[in-house]
């Protein structure tokens, strides 16, 4: 793979931006149309938005990391960048597809890298009808919202709702509410990725819902489909030994 020309972008953190200034002397810099690979500066957020700006040109992307958490950066180092992206491997992702009907009829469709989640707009608990695959599974969760997760997302939101993490590369899905009321004991459930998941909202106008694709918020939503995005795909490079699979396993044995 060809990676000779990088195209560098960075969040506005002062510390991604020097260091975006310093490696741009360094390596140079190109265009992404021109680029054979982008680097990514910043944090997670960072991240997630330099893939969904990228997804479907076919431009490999690697982070390194000058924010916080940087769950899917590499380490930030200015030494030796060529050669770690030439030895980086390869972590291929799909998106889901979110499309939105909110109670107005209008729709809107957003794709997602780590998931997609409904929230209460106000006081009162929203209440939500689970269909998977065109099978009502759950008649009526009354909640703050649910979530729907990729393997990459299962980390994210999902873990901090008390969803399961799922392995990189698994065909999964994690189906996680959000302090659930009734029914209580429900912890949700791991579908298969190819499955299509509809949200439909009880009381809508009462109990308004928001719907949320990674950043962006579709309000008032009334019915709300989910699957995956099989013609949409992002490529994320990692260093040896830190692969995307390998920081999942590792989350698992931390407390």
């Amino acid at each position: 793979m060809k990676l000779n020309r990088i195209a560098f972008v960075a969040s506005d953190s002062p510390a991604a931006r020097r260091a975006v200034n310093r490696l741009r002397k360094l390596f140079g810099t190109h265009e992404p149309e021109n680029a054979d690979v982008v680097v990514a500066l910043g944090g997670d957020g960072m991240m997630l938005q330099t893939m969904h700006r990228f997804v479907s040109t076919g431009l490999p992307i690697y982070g390194m990391n000058r924010g916080t958490v940087g769950f899917l950066m590499n380490d930030f180092s200015e030494k030796d960048l060529e050669a770690r992206l030439h030895a980086a491997e390869l972590t291929t992702i799909h998106p889901l597809k979110m499309t939105a009907l909110s109670t107005d009829g209008k729709k809107e469709s957003a794709i997602a890298f780590n998931e997609v989640s409904l929230l209460r707009q106000r006081h009162q608990a929203a209440k939500i009808q689970v269909v998977v695959d065109g099978q009502v599974r759950l008649d009526e969760l009354a909640c703050d919202g649910i979530l729907l997760a990729t393997p990459v997302g299962s980390t994210a939101y999902n873990l901090s709702a008390h969803g399961p993490i799922l392995p990189i590369g698994s065909p999964l899905l994690a189906l996680t509410p959000i302090s659930a009321f009734r029914p209580r004991r429900w912890r949700g459930a791991i579908l298969p990725q190819k499955a299509k998941v509809t949200f439909l909202i009880h009381e809508s106008g009462k109990r308004p819902v928001a719907a949320v694709a990674d950043h962006l918020e579709v309000r008032h939503v009334e019915r709300v489909d989910i699957a995956e995005d099989k013609k949409r795909s992002v490529r994320i490079l990692f260093d040896p030994g830190h692969s995307l699979a390998e920081r999942v396993l590792n989350e698992q044995f931390k407390f």
